[in-house]
This record gives structure tokens, C-alpha cells and sequence, in this order.
């Protein structure tokens, strides 16, 4: 669709469904300060520290009638910084919102301006209609689909995961799909979804995505099974969910085949446990992650990733190189209003670590306020500490600021 037909469908739908659809409107705005380590391949076309900002609004429109109902989100982004043009990594990492539509079925994104530091663009990443009763459900168009149960890493969710170290999680980037699913007496559940996708402005099936998700129970526990054919991959997965006492386990269980024979089976086991100290909330957990892509060590000459590695992390599937990650998290409800979340993120392989944390405030339901820090541990030449890129050279390490306020209107 052009941008004048879809504004005409959007006006369509608003001035017919004025006076029964729901209406809402979010704004956000996003600075991230980054200071960059001395061997950083960015201070060879920028300088330290970086300073980027996005402002973003999204107008949210829902309508539902009978077992019909019709969701259309509209953002409206601008960028500006000195990442900008050169990466972007640090403001990418932390606030990850969707800006291009190249390999979606739909085109639903349009430039408003774009200078040498600077973009300004506008697009749908929600317009789906659904239909539902007690037994089915189809959704036909764009919207977001979460599998897997991961608290820092995803192996299981192959469509748009958060990063492990993404902030802004309001709303997960949507898909141009179809999701039909079945709902039983007993509360299991059948779930049939394909993913449509294009490469070079074609729609392709080898890049499109086709799965089979089946969700009951075993007593007090959950168990979710998979069957998918992924941007020409099989895949097939184990999801299980234990109560143990007052905790929860959860593991996420990935098998990848490649080509004719070859299989990578990722992992993921989590626990976590919420309590009162006092008066106030708390919330811990831990989470071990095996990526069977990874590399066991990095070349300090410059990483060069295998392909299939490479390839997952160009479509934003994977976020890290190496093999074997654990993740420590603990959030605390200082006041009513205001929270505090901190997370360890540890390379067990050269030791390197990722410490992040924020403080949140939230006044009312209307608005919130997040300030925190991003800072890497390690060495140059480890993954946390530096990835090597070139001999000397290295990216993503450093220590970031960021200040996060959205506002629900």
C-alpha cells in the first residue's frame, strides 16, 4: 500500500468507528550519554561522549464488535545523535524501535526527513483484524507474537526477541502474519501461525516462517510444544514451566537444523522468586543460556562470526557470539512509587559482564520515569569488554546513561 492509501484506510476506520472504538496515545521520549572505550571503531568517525535522543509517538486505535475486533497502532519516530549514521549500537541496543520494513511482507513505513544526523519517519506496526468465539481465534495482518518463556535471552521466541538489554518493552515490533488458534474445554490450546517476509522486495517462502505451537498441562506444571519451519530451518522446541514451591522453573528447549543434518540445540533454565521484605516487593531470578551458534573464543585480530551465526544476529534472532551465558536479576519496591531493577549479565566463557540497572518512578497511571546505567566489565578483546572487529579495533563496550519518559494520554 502507498502512504495515501493507507491514510485514507486509517481516516475510513476512525471516522467510522468514532464514537465506539478506544482510543489511546503514547509518548515517549529516549536519551542515552555513552561514553566510548579508547580502542572503540566508533571514535574513528564520532567522538566520546555520544549523545542520542528519540522521541516517539504512538496513536493507538481499537475497536471491538461482537468477535470482531480491528487494532491499528500508528508511530510517529524521530532520531537524532551522534550514533547516528555509524551504528547506532548503544541507542540500538537499549531502545530498540522498529524503523524499517525491508524484510516484512508489508510496507508500512515512510520517511518524513533524514539528514547526516538525523531521522524523522512514521509507520503501522499494528493493523490486524481478529476474530474470536469460544473455541477459535484467527488474527490476519500486523501483530506481535511472543513464544518462549527466557527472562534475559529468547531462544525460543523467533520473531522480533527483545535484546537482553532492550528498555523499552511496551510493545514488541509486529509481524505480517496469520495466527489461528484453538482453544479446548480443558484449557490447552492449538496455535498455527505463518510469518510472511520479502528479501530484495520479493516475497519469498524460504524466508517466510510456518510453525505449530501446543500449550496444556501436566497437573500444576505447563508444557508447550513446537513444530516449525523457519526462514528455511526446522525447528522444534520444548517449553516447560515447574512450580517449586514458591518459585517458578522454566525452561525453553531449541533445536535448529540446518541444511540436510546439522543440529544446534540452544537452551535456556530459569528460576525465579518473588517475596516480601518488610513491607515493600521483591523479585529475584536466574537464568543459564547455552547458544548453540556461539563461538567458545574470540580471534583478538578481529571476530569472524560463522554464518549462521552471523546470519541470526543480522535478523536481530541473536545478540551474543559466544556459547554460555548466566543472568542474575533483582528487582526491589523501594516506595509505592518508585522501584529499582538490577541485572548481571555474565560471558562464562572470558568472564565479561554487563551490569545494568534503573530506577523507576511512576507517579500515576499516566506517566513514568526510568533512569539507569549500562556499564561493561571486561577486558578489550572480550565480548563484553570490546568485541574485536578489526586488529586494534573493537565495539560495545564503555558505560551508557540513559533516561527513559513516557507518558499515556
Amino acid at each position: 500500500m502507498k502512504p495515501r492509501e493507507i491514510a485514507i484506510l486509517f481516516a475510513a476506520f476512525l471516522g467510522f468507528y468514532a464514537n465506539t472504538a478506544e482510543f489511546d496515545l503514547r509518548l515517549k521520549w529516549f536519551t542515552t550519554l555513552s561514553a566510548l572505550p579508547p580502542d572503540d571503531v566508533r571514535r574513528t568517525v564520532t567522538h566520546t561522549p555520544t549523545l542520542d535522543h528519540s522521541a516517539d509517538a504512538r496513536l493507538m486505535f481499537k475497536h471491538e464488535g461482537g468477535p470482531w475486533s480491528f487494532e491499528i497502532d500508528h508511530a510517529t519516530t524521530w532520531v537524532q545523535g551522534d550514533s547516528y549514521g555509524v551504528g547506532g549500537l548503544t541507542q540500538g541496543s537499549l531502545d530498540r524501535a522498529p524503523d524499517s520494513d525491508r524484510a516484512r511482507l508489508m510496507s508500512l513505513t515512510w520517511d518524513l526527513d533524514e539528514g547526516r544526523s538525523h531521522r524523522a519517519f512514521h509507520r503501522l506496526d499494528r493493523f490486524a483484524m481478529s476474530y474470536r468465539n469460544n473455541a477459535w481465534g484467527v488474527t490476519v495482518g500486523r501483530q506481535a507474537v511472543s513464544w518462549g518463556s527466557g527472562r534475559v535471552f529468547q531462544p525460543l521466541d523467533l520473531f522480533n526477541p527483545f535484546g537482553p538489554t532492550v528498555v523499552d518493552r511496551d510493545y514488541k515490533p509486529g509481524d505480517d502474519l496469520i495466527l489461528v488458534e484453538r482453544l479446548f474445554p480443558n484449557g490447552s490450546d492449538l496455535q498455527f501461525l505463518t510469518v510472511g517476509r520479502r528479501r530484495d522486495g520479493s516475497v519469498r517462502g524460504d524466508e517466510s516462517s510456518y510453525a505449530l505451537k501446543w500449550h496444556g498441562y501436566m497437573g500444576d506444571s505447563e508444557v508447550e510444544l513446537l513444530g516449525a519451519r523457519h526462514v528455511g530451518d526446522d525447528v522444534l522446541g520444548l517449553m516447560l514451566r515447574i512450580p517449586f514451591g514458591p518459585a517458578l522453573i522454566r525452561s525453553d528447549i531449541a533445536g535448529s537444523r540446518v541444511g540436510a543434518s546439522d543440529w544446534y540445540v540452544s537452551a535456556i533454565l530459569n528460576a525465579d522468586y518473588s517475596f516480601s521484605v518488610g513491607d515493600r516487593s521483591a523479585y529475584v531470578f536466574g537464568e543459564y543460556f547455552h547458544n548453540a551458534f556461539g563461538v567458545d573464543h574470540l580471534d583478538p585480530t578481529g571476530i569472524q562470526l560463522p554464518s549462521e551465526l552471523a546470519i541470526r544476529v543480522a535478523r536481530g534472532e541473536l545478540f551474543n557470539v559466544m556459547q554460555d551465558y548466566l543472568a542474575l536479576g533483582l528487582q526491589y519496591q523501594w516506595h509505592p512509587i518508585l522501584g529499582q531493577t538490577v541485572t548481571l549479565i555474565t560471558n562464562l566463557h572470558d568472564k565479561s559482564h554487563i551490569l545494568q540497572t534503573q530506577v523507576d518512578f511512576d507517579p500515576g497511571d499516566h506517566s513514568r520515569l526510568q533512569i539507569g546505567v549500562v556499564a561493561s566489565i571486561g577486558q578489550s578483546g572480550e565480548e563484553f569488554g570490546g568485541l574485536p572487529v578489526l586488529p586494534d579495533l573493537t565495539v560495545g563496550g564503555g558505560v551508557s546513561g540513559f533516561m527513559r519518559w513516557v507518558y499515556f494520554l
